[in-house]
């Protein structure tokens, strides 16, 4: 504070090197001067000079920091009165505050407009799911097998993209709904496995799964949606007739761990650190219309928030490891005491 203050009075500490110079000079000049003492005329006025900046760093300080603590919290008209201010230092505050009003006013319109969209973009894809269902049971009445296997892959990609919207549009408001219970990962995986079948039939993907007994505390709908963002990738960019393979282990801290592999292109070296940056597609993404770059990102932010956390092991040619750490007791205790 001592320092800024200085840097903020070097106008006054110049002005005060300026008199003195110019006083000394006309001590040498002017013979009538020649009795009086310059060293004592110059004692004089830098102690008065030092007594002076004092008063006015302890005032000037104290103001500062009024200042500050005020702007920082909610302005009112009790906290400016108790505020003892100069003419100038006031007129920054008035224009501060009018600014800070002006900006929360913005920000509020832009809240508002931002959660009608939000909203909106809830109700549309509600809307688009309808549909989506009906077709989903209409292509049970399809006789050709072939035409009807097309139709389902066709329609699982669009469900998915539908899905992964309507996750995208509630991960803002995920702290309001999530349930965390102690559940088996056996029926989250094979729920998943299970909806992906027409695009693995057309494929010709299988799956390799270990028993998955294992009990891990978690949001079962939001974990879903991770697995879920996993394995559409994991088929996507493997190849035909090729298995991905789920299996589970315990790391040393005695965590959790659920691991799907796949053997797929695999993930370029300089991809890896933002394969989970939205919107960010990698070499891959570029080879492939259909890639969004909003899958993984999605499923990073969702783990975030519920305490599952991903990482990835991948060559270029030999598949990737997706794995899922699952959080200990005290880590849950943690997450939900946020």
């Amino acid at each position: 504070m001592l320092l800024l203050f200085i840097r903020e009075r070097l106008a006054w500490v110049g002005y005060f090197l300026f008199i003195v110079v110019v006083l000394n000079i006309l001590f040498l000049l002017d013979v009538g001067l020649v009795e009086v003492s310059i060293w004592y005329v110059n004692v004089i006025m830098l102690v008065s000079f030092i007594i002076f900046l004092f008063w006015r760093y302890v005032v000037e300080t104290k103001q500062l920091k009024d200042f500050l603590g005020n702007v920082d919290s909610q302005l009112d008209d009790a906290h400016s009165r108790s505020l003892v201010l100069s003419p100038f230092q006031a007129a920054y505050f008035t224009k501060i505050e009018d600014i800070i009003y002006d900006k929360n006013t913005e920000l509020n319109q832009a809240k508002v407009q931002l959660q009608e969209y939000s909203d909106e973009l809830l109700a549309w894809v509600h809307e688009v799911k309808a549909p989506l269902t009906t077709i989903n049971l209409m292509l049970d009445h399809i006789e050709d097998l072939t035409l009807r296997r097309k139709l389902e892959a066709e329609w699982l990609r669009l469900h998915l993209l539908v899905d992964q919207q309507l996750h995208q549009t509630r991960l803002s408001s995920i702290e309001k709904d999530n349930y965390m219970v102690e559940m088996e990962l056996r029926a989250a995986v094979y729920n998943e496995i299970k909806a992906m079948q027409a695009w693995c039939i057309e494929k010709g993907i299988g799956f390799d799964v270990e028993e998955l007994t294992e009990t891990v505390m978690t949001d079962g709908k939001w974990l879903a949606f991770i697995v879920r963002q996993i394995l559409s990738n994991a088929i996507k960019y493997s190849p035909a007739n090729s298995e991905i393979f789920i299996f589970t282990e315990v790391d040393p801290t005695g965590a959790t761990l659920l691991h799907i592999k796949d053997n797929g292109i695999g993930i370029r070296k300089e991809d890896l650190p933002r394969i989970f940056q939205k919107s960010y597609t990698g070499t891959a993404g570029r080879e492939s219309s259909q890639s969004t770059g909003m899958g993984l990102y999605l499923a990073h932010n969702v783990a975030q928030k519920i305490g599952i956390r991903i990482t990835v092991q991948s060559s270029v040619g030999e598949g990737s490891i997706f794995t899922l750490r699952f959080p200990l007791q005290n880590e849950y205790v943690k997450l939900t005491g946020r």
